[in-house]
């Protein structure tokens, strides 16, 4: 077995279409941690939670570079509950990498190399884990990083909408609203954001308009 330091806990790696962010459409490769530490009620990797295998550092990083697509995406669960997730940045934008985190706002991402492109999911009250936002992230945010927001109710809503002027995200970086699968149609959260002017881009989750919504490995 190799050393804590040198392996990673893996759900699964595969090579797909990214269906949300700013780089919705990309060819992406995803490699999947395993484990979370949050337990959001509209959760849709559940699978991510337990299970997974134990890998190389080096397996991880040559299975993802050798499918030849120049943007990578490490996502979870939550990729920052294993150290060696930022190792694995490192070595994916030494190899000519576009790098994508995709993180909840519940850890801190001041370990994150620079090149990379955070994604950071702040969690609205109707997720069950607002309390585990950490609002010191706000001060890492760098302009080619982005904060998305899952919606869930209009009084979710309401909370972003609030978080966004409390904290000038609209300044930072990137800022997105993405309607929870099956809760808020998107229809009806452009409305709300045309209604208030609101300076966010409306995100929906691609890869469930493509495939089926409950599809893995897409």
């Amino acid at each position: 077995m190799e050393p804590a330091g040198l392996r990673l806990r893996i759900t699964e790696v595969y090579a797909s279409i990214q269906g949300e962010s700013t780089h919705a459409g990309k060819p992406c490769v995803f490699v999947r941690l395993t484990g979370c530490n949050l337990r959001c009620t509209w959760c849709d990797s559940v699978f991510t939670f337990t299970g997974g295998a134990w890998r190389s550092l080096d397996d991880v990083v040559a299975e993802a570079h050798a499918m030849g697509i120049p943007t990578i995406e490490v996502t979870g669960g939550e990729p920052l509950l294993q150290p060696t997730a930022i190792p694995l940045m490192e070595r994916l934008l030494a190899l000519g990498h576009e790098v994508l985190l995709e993180t909840s706002g519940s850890l801190s991402i001041a370990d994150v190399p620079p090149a990379v492109h955070v994604i950071l999911d702040f969690k609205p009250p109707a997720s069950g884990e607002v309390a585990a936002n950490l609002w010191a992230n706000v001060a890492l945010l760098r302009p080619h990083h982005e904060v998305k927001i899952v919606i869930a109710s209009e009084a979710d809503y309401a909370w972003a909408r609030a978080i966004v002027e409390e904290h000038g995200l609209a300044t930072r970086c990137v800022v997105l609203f993405s309607p929870a699968w099956g809760l808020v149609s998107p229809a009806e959260l452009s409305r709300w954001i045309l209604r208030d002017r609101l300076p966010v881009r409306l995100g929906v989750q691609l890869h469930k308009v493509v495939w089926d919504p409950d599809a893995r490995g897409v």
